[in-house]
């Protein structure tokens, strides 16, 4: 006895289709070109998710050096002054503190400077 595949078929080019939701023209609507687009959307994003922790880095970082900036002192310098000194704070958390708590992070300068 042979074994069909319609119904195993079916469900396999059903979850592509669903994928494939929402994309233009004939990538949601045909087979083949849907199973195209969905796998290259999913190299996209797989590649998305390593760039943005990239991207938040260098964002941080940027926000870190400003706050620094404004209290007279340069990135480079200040997390060498941390890192002197003992602080082992991550540059998001850094950077919360450079937005939101300005007195804080002044004093985390101060630190820093005499650190150094």
């Amino acid at each position: 006895m042979r074994i069909k595949r319609s119904v195993n078929a079916l469900k396999k080019r059903r979850a592509i289709l669903k994928q494939a939701k929402g994309y233009r023209g004939s990538k949601s609507k045909l087979y083949r070109v849907a199973r195209q687009a969905v796998m290259k959307s999913g190299q996209y994003a797989y590649i998305g998710r390593k760039l943005k922790k990239r991207n938040f880095r260098s964002l941080w970082i940027t926000r870190i050096n400003a706050a620094c900036r404004l209290n007279d002192i340069s990135y480079s310098q200040f997390m060498h002054g941390l890192k002197v000194s003992g602080m082992n704070l991550n540059r998001k958390i850094l950077a919360g503190m450079a937005v939101n708590d300005v007195q804080g992070f002044a004093s985390l300068v101060e630190t820093a400077k005499k650190a150094i």
